[in-house]
């Protein structure tokens, strides 16, 4: 099987086109490591690992679900799940003001969207369904299918809506992620079959569809990401300007500032580095993965100090 190496620019290409090679990739001395998909898929599935065993076997680390639990004790609660709550029954109680003030502050250091990337489980299922949508289009079986990505902000605003006229969380109904999580802890439910016709959608209509245009817990999220003290640090004496980046980036318009374009008007401002600072930004490092130049990197920004 060959590995994703992205010092080779043929290999570098499966990350789009060959998914299961992207999990490994060949560093620099040849050696093979596990790239940054590779370790947030290893993530994702030992957190949810650890939502089992705790239901199963009560070893009391990390219970209940995404949309709210508990990590040895101290209550977590999804941000728009909260908003919901207050929205429908116009309380809000003082465990769920505790868990949603732990959960901001968290994705406040490390990202909002990191939630996306590393954390939900449609987004593995997603990832698969881009592979697949990639490879169908390529072969001019389907039609590239792309759209505003600020539409999210109107679903946000329709399923808050729906939760304040109906006295109901209405999105979780048809949330997959929440859909996802609860079987991963409780078992089947006949609620998978929502699940299948979003990612079926995603595979034959438009890739990414529901992470990029109409999940408001991403769009939630990347409210705090633009706050976030970590983030993608761009070199522009490394870059080459090959554009890899951006034709695997989940959302790529965050990635616009690295345009050769504006190299003259960085030169002029004598600007060497630059960081993404969009809050769309997943932090999946998918960028990294494919950086021939090793332009790209992770930085925490208060590191200093710390």
């Amino acid at each position: 099987m060959k590995l994703m190496d992205k010092y080779n620019d043929s290999l570098r290409k499966v990350i789009s086109h060959r998914f299961y090679a992207t999990l490994l990739g060949k560093d620099k001395a040849g050696k093979t490591v596990l790239t940054w998909r590779g370790w947030r898929w290893m993530a994702i599935i030992a957190l949810h690992l650890l939502f089992f065993l705790s239901f199963h076997i009560d070893i009391q680390i990390l219970e209940g679900t995404l949309s709210a639990s508990r990590i040895l004790g101290f209550h977590l609660i999804d941000p728009f799940a909260t908003l919901q709550v207050v929205l429908a029954e116009r309380v809000l109680p003082t465990n769920m003001l505790i868990g949603t003030a732990t959960i901001v502050i968290f994705y406040l250091l490390i990202g909002g969207r990191t939630y996306c990337a590393w954390v939900c489980p449609y987004g593995l299922l997603s990832e698969i369904g881009e592979c697949i949508n990639k490879q169908l289009v390529a072969k001019g079986i389907l039609k590239e299918r792309r759209f505003d990505h600020r539409v999210r902000y109107v679903f946000w605003a329709l399923f808050a809506l729906f939760a304040l006229l109906s006295g109901y969380l209405v999105f979780e109904t048809l949330n997959p992620v929440g859909i996802m999580s609860r079987m991963i802890v409780y078992g089947w439910s006949l609620a998978a079959v929502w699940v299948v016709a979003v990612l079926l959608m995603e595979i034959f209509y438009s890739r990414r569809a529901w992470c990029t245009y109409i999940c408001p817990i991403g769009t939630t999220y990347g409210s705090l990401g633009w706050g976030s003290a970590l983030r993608m640090k761009w070199d522009n004496d490394k870059c080459t300007h090959c554009t890899a980046c951006m034709r695997v980036c989940p959302e790529p318009h965050v990635l616009d500032f690295a345009k050769k374009e504006h190299d003259a008007a960085r030169k002029e401002k004598g600007i060497v580095t630059e960081h993404v600072i969009s809050g769309d930004c997943t932090l999946c490092g998918r960028c990294i993965d494919v950086c021939g130049d090793d332009a790209i990197s992770y930085e925490f920004r208060l590191k200093d100090f710390l």
